[in-house]
Order: structure tokens, then sequence, then C-alpha cells
């Protein structure tokens, strides 16, 4: 991924309001607290689902290293997060290669990827780890994923958790030809997306209690891949006081309402106004996140987020006390076997897997 000092600063009349180049995390706007890219190519696997390479010269517990193109994370063996909590906010885990494993304090586990999105809200508290298993012992095992983290509002801080899958079979995805048959595809991971000659994607339910259930809210979290040299013009947000963020991640250049961007970048955009996308000679793709902001304080301490400092206190005191309901797996970084089949099974035992034959859902091309 390319990083550098971001383009020309925009027009005053531009609908491109800043362009900033990418970090790690990436920089968001309210209501969203964190946005995490993790593109890892990992080697052939091992006997125990990690990387069949030496781990000599990594900070193993704490490898953010990129070494050789990929990191194990807060890993020894396999890649990933082991048991930590969450309070006070949902993480939506876009996989777009490889696969994760899931269980969690609630007793919910899964493995997902390929595509397929999970929805966590962690409300009052939840313990869960993110491993991701390798295993491909001839081949590579790449793994991309977001990671991102949308506020709670102070009124569903403590609302019950919620784990929902959100299957790749079941992602709504918009195809778009521009006038030289030059492709688009959206994937609508939040939100609605009324597209000319098209039709209109009807949205997938978010959880209950999250920002995102509410119409007003105009939440969005969209992918967004363009053929070499396509032309799709971005729609206006429905909301008055929506705010909203481009992440160009991959390709060499792309003009946005005409400004060149030639650098992967956060383009913050009126949310009001249309805005022309015209890519360059290479694929190009972008994730969008959009909300109405919350507009309300927000107090952070790592894997807690509440409105005073006073809730950190409380939250921090009530892990310590209660372990958000315990940890009912063997370590802290269970994986589920060598078998591929994604699955996911909830609390209380209901399993459900992916259609594996069924087309996407509301797909259309324009």
């Amino acid at each position: 991924m390319i990083q550098s000092p971001a383009s020309a600063a925009p027009h005053a009349d531009s609908p491109v309001l800043q362009v900033k180049p990418l970090g790690f995390p990436w920089e968001t706007l309210d209501p969203f607290l964190f946005c995490v890219y993790h593109d890892d190519a990992y080697p052939a696997a091992n006997a125990q689902m990690g990387p069949a390479a030496s781990l000599a010269g990594r900070d193993i517990g704490q490898d953010f290293s990129r070494k050789d193109g990929w990191s194990m994370y807060h890993g020894s063996a396999v890649p990933g997060f082991p048991a930590h909590p969450h309070r006070g906010f949902e993480t939506v885990t876009i996989v777009r290669k490889g696969l994760i494993d899931h269980a969690d304090s609630l007793g919910a586990m899964a493995r997902f990827g390929q595509g397929d999105v999970q929805w966590l809200t962690a409300g009052q508290g939840v313990v869960h780890s993110e491993m991701f298993p390798l295993l491909d012992e001839k081949g590579p095992n790449p793994l991309e994923l977001f990671q991102i983290w949308l506020n709670l509002p102070a009124r569903s801080k403590m609302a019950a958790p919620n784990f929902t899958m959100f299957w790749s079979q079941a992602i709504p995805r918009l195809t778009a030809l521009d006038a030289d048959g030059r492709a688009t595809e959206v994937a609508v991971i939040a939100g609605r997306l009324d597209a000319p000659h098209a039709g209109v994607t009807e949205p997938l339910p978010p959880p209950p209690d999250s920002w995102a259930a509410r119409p007003d809210a105009d939440v969005a979290i969209w992918t967004i891949c363009m053929a070499p040299g396509a032309r799709w013009t971005l729609p206006a947000a429905s909301g008055k006081d929506t705010r909203r963020q481009l992440y160009f991640f991959k390709g060499a250049s792309v003009a946005v309402a005409g400004q060149a961007v030639s650098r992967a970048s956060a383009i913050e955009l009126r949310a009001n106004a249309a805005v022309e996308l015209v890519n360059g000679l290479d694929e190009a793709e972008f994730l969008l996140l959009q909300g109405r902001p919350i507009g309300e304080p927000v107090a952070q301490y790592g894997p807690f987020v509440m409105n005073t400092q006073a809730e950190i206190r409380q939250t921090l005191a009530d892990y310590q006390r209660t372990q958000f309901g315990g940890w009912p797996w063997q370590g802290s970084a269970p994986v589920h076997g060598r078998e591929p089949a994604r699955f996911a099974r909830h609390p209380g035992g209901a399993e459900e897997r992916p259609a594996e034959s069924a087309a996407a859902s509301d797909s259309a091309t324009a």
C-alpha cells in the first residue's frame, strides 16, 4: 500500500473537503471511531495453522512489523487477536480474503471469510478473540480485511451484546457500467444505494441497537471496485448533516470531482453532493464510510468507549469483577480445526452456514 503526502488542496467550491495520506489506523469521522486495513501475505501453513516460517526477529505477542509482508499481531502460534474485551461500541469486520475464527464470552463461535461480514455489538460488554488460521500447507495464505469501529449513542452503550453474520452471498452488490462498458462494483454492507437504471438495493438489517438501525442516521459502509478507466458517480447522501469519508486504498490514480489523487488517501467529501469518480489505468478500490454524527462526548480507554471518564472507571471495575461473563473456551486463542467450511454458532447453540449455491442478492447491472 502506497503512503505519501496528500494531493493539492481542493478548490473552495469543490465537494472534496480534504485529502490526507492513509496511515495506520485510518482516520475516521463521527459516528465511526476507528478503521484498520489488514493485508497480509502469509506463507504456507504449518501443522498448527500458523505460518511455516521462522518467527525470529518478531516481537511475539505484539508483532505489527509487516516483516516479509505479514504480521503475527498479538498471536503467538496462529496470527490474530486472542481474547480481549470491548464495551460501548460495535465492530464491523469485512473479510475479503482468508478466514477469521471468532469465539466470544457469549458462547458464540464462527469461521467466516471470502467476502463475509461479522457485525458485533459489544454493548454492555463482550470478550472475543479473532484468529487468522492458515489452512493451505502447500501454498500462500493471503488475508485481507477491514475492521471498523462504529460508536453507540449513550442510550445504547449498555445494550445487550449482539452477534450477526452477513454471508457474502447475501450482501447486496451492484455492478454499474459506464458509457464505454467499464464496470464499477459496489458491495453494500450498510445503508441504501439508489442507482439509476439499476433499481434500489434493499439494505441489510443492522443490529437493533446500532446507530445504523436509525434511518435518520444515514449510515453507509460500501466497498467500491472500479475497472481501469471506469467512470462512476457516487450519489449524494440523503441526510442533511451526514459526513462522508472515501478511502482510496488500491490503485495508481483516480480523479475525484475532477481532482487528481495519486496516492493512497482518505478523502472527506461533502455528503450532500454527487461526486464523479474517474479511474486511472489500474484497477482501483475504495471503502466508503458515512453517517450522521452521534455528536456526544467520547471517553475511550483502549477497547472501552463511553461518554465520560467516570463511565470508563466503572467499566474497568465491571470488567475486573465479571470478566463480561467469563471465557468459556480452552485457551485465549481458539481456532476451529482444518475444515475450511464457514459457519456461525450463536449463543444458545443455533447454527447457520452460508447458502453456498445462492446467488448474490439484489445484484443489478446499470
